[in-house]
Formats: structure tokens, sequence, C-alpha cells
């Protein structure tokens, strides 16, 4: 299977470096970037209001949580492809791909004095697999087993080889713990956790509702952050957001600006912006609620919406409309099936074609103009995040859309927190919502997102689907190396999600990012895109953090 390029977390190497295999240590490194420390910086990743005291990396929505405290091995970034090194530094799979061999980073610490070792990659392991509701990527489903060789060394047998699945998820999407501190707690999912040890770049300094504060780790491993401080302050909202980022309040943003030039670019020469390709928006059906689990009714919804307008006033023209396979264009183009009919590469706008779908299903409008069957209705509710102003926006747009089709919505703006659990609920709580706007995974290839959404064992199947046909397909791709076979599984779910739609795409939505270079260089950007931008992508803002340089 092709691998991706390999860069080092501490330093950003030129492609001819890399190419020439040329190895930098991080002494290297660290003596040769050694620079004074810079002024605190102010981070906001959303606005979703005031935080709660947890930083538990298995259930804390605070930012920086992940990333800044706690780490995985390895990150595999989406925008340019690359593969970052963090506590792993290499590693290789054997036996037809079904064992995989980590090397640790020597002279790791956690930030109260212990020692990292290869024990605790396997305690992380095994905590996962004693405490199910824990395991959100579904790692057990795969692993067989997971055994310390040594201290720096962590061995992987899979039942069957997914080297992809690896990749994503046991490599690059398992934050370890420390077993000193972890063994003593019980059920992880059930934590609270006020005083987070990890081992990344910052550790927590100071925390009330309104902001926390993180400081530089000062036995950091790969060389210690330039950031004196770092602050995250609660907004409201993405307006409030807006406003502070215009004053300079604010140095590192993930929010949609609506007139980013205008608001944001134009009031300092060092304010810039960059929204690259990132993910997209899905308009997720519950598939276990009675009236969105019919086929006609998806349908009947997709065609209502008029993704045109909500591109141009919930997403500030800043957007794309979605296309049927779900797939981020032009992100993934290479793996769009080139023999797909029209209707699988664009959506067509038709209220009037959306309400022959509903009447030939057997729906017709009650006495109250709402479609009905059998005397039930189609009235739904639509969750989205309150304060994510264009989120809320897209809602009320589609609540309109489908009244013009005889749909009532009614929309609920919820706290992230109760959102994230109603989507997307822990153990076998059920899912308690039947419309959401949410995101979607994104990784190197269109596997990623399709897993973690499609397959019963993905990470974000925020509809429930489940289907043995794609499940097939899914582990087909992850049990070859062939190019050809993986682009023809693909192609089928292509296919599958076309003609069955159980998510109904809205936009491919960029990262959102805006910062302020007074302070800091090598911020990246569309002319050196060297990773994801978007300070909520949570490992590569702690590698973003550990690249800057104070400016003065």
């Amino acid at each position: 299977m092709k691998r991706l390029a390999v860069w080092s977390a501490s330093l950003v190497l030129t492609a001819s470096t890399a190419a020439t295999g040329v190895v930098i240590s991080v002494a290297q490194v660290s003596a040769a970037t050694a620079v004074q420390s810079g002024p605190p910086l102010t981070i906001v990743t959303a606005p979703g209001g005031n935080f709660q005291d947890n930083f538990n990396p298995f259930s804390s929505g605070n930012s920086g949580t992940l990333g800044l405290v706690y780490e995985t091995m390895f990150y595999f970034d989406n925008i340019s492809g690359k593969q970052f090194n963090l506590l792993g530094t290499k590693f290789a799979f054997s036996n037809a791909d079904k064992t995989l061999t980590v090397t640790l980073h020597p002279n790791v610490k956690w930030t109260d004095g212990h020692t990292f070792s290869a024990s605790d990659v396997v305690f992380t392991f095994d905590l996962l697999k004693k405490y199910p509701d824990a395991d959100t990527n579904g790692v057990w489903g795969q692993l067989a087993s997971v055994k310390a060789e040594g201290s720096q060394k962590v061995v992987f047998q899979f039942k069957k080889a997914d080297v992809p699945f690896a990749e994503t998820y046991v490599l690059g999407d398992t934050y370890i713990v420390p077993q000193h501190i972890w063994s003593k707690l019980g059920d992880p999912t059930k934590v609270r956790l006020t005083k987070p040890i990890g081992t990344g770049p910052f550790k927590l300094n100071s925390y009330s509702p309104q902001v926390y504060t993180f400081v530089p780790n000062q036995q950091y491993y790969l060389g210690v952050p330039k950031e004196s401080e770092l602050k995250f302050p609660a907004y409201a909202s993405n307006a409030s957001a807006d406003l502070a980022l215009a004053d300079g309040q604010i140095q590192w943003a993930g929010v949609n600006i609506p007139n980013v030039q205008k608001d944001y670019t134009s009031h300092s020469p060092h304010n810039h912006y960059w929204f690259p390709p990132n993910q997209v928006m899905e308009l997720y059906a519950n598939l276990s609620d009675p009236l969105l689990k019919q086929l006609p009714v998806r349908e009947a919804i997709s065609m209502a919406l008029d993704r045109h307008k909500i591109d141009v006033f919930g997403e500030s023209g800043y957007v794309q409309p979605a296309v049927p396979t779900s797939l981020d264009l032009p992100n993934y183009k290479a793996w769009l099936n080139p023999k797909l009919p029209a209707s699988g590469r664009a959506f067509v706008y038709s209220p009037a074609k959306a309400i022959q779908i509903l009447k030939q299903a057997g729906y017709k409008k009650d006495a109250n103009g709402i479609m009905a069957k059998g005397g039930k209705e189609l009235s739904l509710s639509l969750d989205v995040v309150s304060g994510w102003s264009d989120n809320d926006e897209d809602a009320l747009i589609i609540e309109q859309n489908l009244a013009a089709i005889g749909i009532k919505v009614k929309v609920n703006q919820l706290q992230f927190a109760n959102f994230y659990n109603a989507i997307l609920p822990s153990g076998n709580t059920k899912k308690d919502y039947q419309l959401a706007i949410a995101w979607t995974q994104t990784g190197p290839t269109p596997y990623t997102q399709y897993y973690d959404m499609l397959d019963p064992k993905g990470g974000f199947n925020v509809s429930g689907f489940s289907n043995p046909a794609v499940t097939k397909l899914l582990d087909d791709y992850a049990s070859t190396a062939s190019m050809s076979r993986q682009k023809n599984d693909i192609y089928q779910i292509e296919d599958y999600l076309v003609k069955q739609m159980p998510v109904i795409p809205l936009y491919d939505q960029p990262a959102w990012y805006e910062y302020n270079d007074t302070d800091y260089t090598g911020w990246p950007n569309a002319s050196d895109p060297w990773i994801n931008p978007n300070p909520q992508n949570w490992q590569s803002a702690e590698i973003i953090l550990e690249h800057l340089k104070p400016r003065n």
C-alpha cells in the first residue's frame, strides 16, 4: 500500500530533504531553532458557550485536551497528505499485514515527571477493551492483542489485515493516557478530570467557565513550544467571536466570518485567512425513525433543498454544494467514479418533483397543510449547535424549503455537548434526534469518511446506518493494497449512496481558519499548505503551535 510522506512534528522538512531520507534528530532541531518565548496566544476553535471543568480525553469537549495535552502516536493530515511522527517514530507491518510494530519516541515524560513507556500504550488499549463505551473507534473489533516489547516497542496483532484502519484509528486516533493515573480511575467515560496529565506540548494552567489557559510543557520531547501562554476564551456565537477577531483580541480562530475581507483582513495587514476544502457537511437523518427510514422521504427532503441559497445566505458564499456521493471535492476527485450518471454528480433542486415523490409514496396534505400518510404527519425536528450562526442560518433555510413541500420542521438549537450526545450517544443509548446538521470525518482517502459514516463500527455513524453489502466493500478495501480494487470498492459505495441516500449531503465545508501574524511566523497558508490549519483539528493544532516562532 502506498504510504504517506513522513514529516517530523518538530520540523517541516522540504520535499527534497524527505526524498533523500535525511533524518534530523530532535536535539539538532531544538538547537537550530532555539528562540525566546513569545507573547500569549488567544485561540477560539468554535463558539459553544461556557466551558465545563472536565479535561477527560474520553469525553471532554474542551479544546486542547486532545492534541495539546494527550497525544496519539502519529498524525496523518487530510489536506497535505503528510504523516507526522508524535509519540511514535516509525512503524512497520509484517505477517501479511496482520502484525504492526511501533517504535516509540525516547525520552518522553508525562507532565507530572513520570516516564512514558510502551506499558502506557498497552494499558490505554487494554482500557478500551475493558470499557467498550470508551472504544468509540471500535479498535477491538479489529485487534487480537497488544503487547509491549521492552520500553519502546509495541506490537499489535490484528484479527485480519486492515492497514487503513490500523493507520487511521490505532496509530492516528487513539490518545494515550498514563497508566499510573488511569489505572485507579475506573470507567474512563465517567471520570471528571480537572487536572489532566499528558505528554503533549502544553499543560493546563488555569480554568474558569469563561476562559482557561495552557502553558508550555518545559520537558516536551520535541522541544518546548515558544508561546508563553495559550488562552481559550468562551464565546456564545460566531458573531461575538467575529468582533473579537476583528479587534485583535483573538490570534487564531476557526469560525465563519460572513464577509471576511471587509470585516477581518481590512482591519490589519496582519490579519489573514485561508479556507481550504476540508469536509462534507451532512443533513443526517436518524434511520431508526419510522418516517426517516423511508427512502422517498429522504429523497424528497434532498430534492427540496436549495443548496445554492444555503451557500449564499447560510455560508456566505464560501462553500460549494455537495455531490450525492458525499465526496469532498476536489480533495477526493481521483476517487470519483468516472462512469457515474448525471444524477450521481450533482443534485437537482425541484420542490415540484419532491412533492411528486411524496405523493407517489402515499403522502398527501392534511387539514394542517402538512404531508401525511395513515394519519401520521411529516413533522420533524432539526438539531443544530447553538451559536454556530452559519449552521443556524442553514437550518432556517432548510425549514423554509421543507415547509414549501408540506414537511413541518422545528429547529432545536442545542449547546454543543447536548447536541453531540443526541447524535452520537455513548454505549447502547439510543440516538435522540430526527434530523441534524453535522460534519464528516476525513482522512487521506474516502475510506476514513465512509468507514466512520457507514460501518456499524464506525466512529461517526450518526445516522445509525448498517448494510452488510456496504460493510463487505469497506472490509475488502481494507484487505488489499491494490489501488484498482480499492477504487472499485469505493465506486460501488458511491453508487449505493446515490441510489439509497442514507445521508443527505449539503455542502463541502472548508477548514475555517483565521490568524494574526503580528507576533508569530510559520502559519500554514495557501502558499505553504503544509498542514490542516483549523484549530479544532486537534493534532494539527498541536503541531502548528510547536512550529510557530516569535516574530521578534
